[in-house]
């Protein structure tokens, strides 16, 4: 089963390191998207979230002080879900089905984050404490 763990804290960790890499990468698109949104300071907003996601990122795939990640993490969907994903301020019905989605995933995937607080630490393979 350790085993089985260590692959999927890789899994996630790359998945949310590739987001973190993506917000600085795309930053000009992403704070843009964030701008239409209604974001304040939407370029810092996304600065601060890729560096939400890389602390997240790392913690998960080092294991070094995972609750560290997790709160990274909580700190990025919360608002997150509810200012990029508010699909019930959306007309359209295609971009709501988007926004929907979007929405659901993002708190399943809080949800999942806020699992690992749940596994003892040190986390097996961890880089320490």
């Amino acid at each position: 089963m350790e085993v089985a763990f260590l692959i999927g804290c890789i899994i996630v960790g790359v998945y949310y390191l590739f987001n973190a890499i993506n917000h600085f990468t795309q930053l000009q698109n992403l704070s843009g998207y964030a701008q239409s949104k209604g974001v304040p300071a939407p370029k810092l907003a996304v600065v601060v979230s890729g560096i939400l996601l890389l602390i997240a990122s790392l913690t998960i795939l080092t294991g070094f002080q995972p609750t560290i990640g997790v709160a990274a993490l909580v700190l990025f969907f919360l608002p997150v879900t509810f200012t990029m994903h508010a699909f019930w301020t959306v007309q359209d019905q295609m971009a709501r089905l988007n926004e929907m989605i979007n929405f659901t995933k993002n708190l399943t995937l809080m949800g999942s984050t806020l699992m690992f607080l749940a596994i003892p630490q040190p986390w097996p393979f961890s880089l320490g404490g």
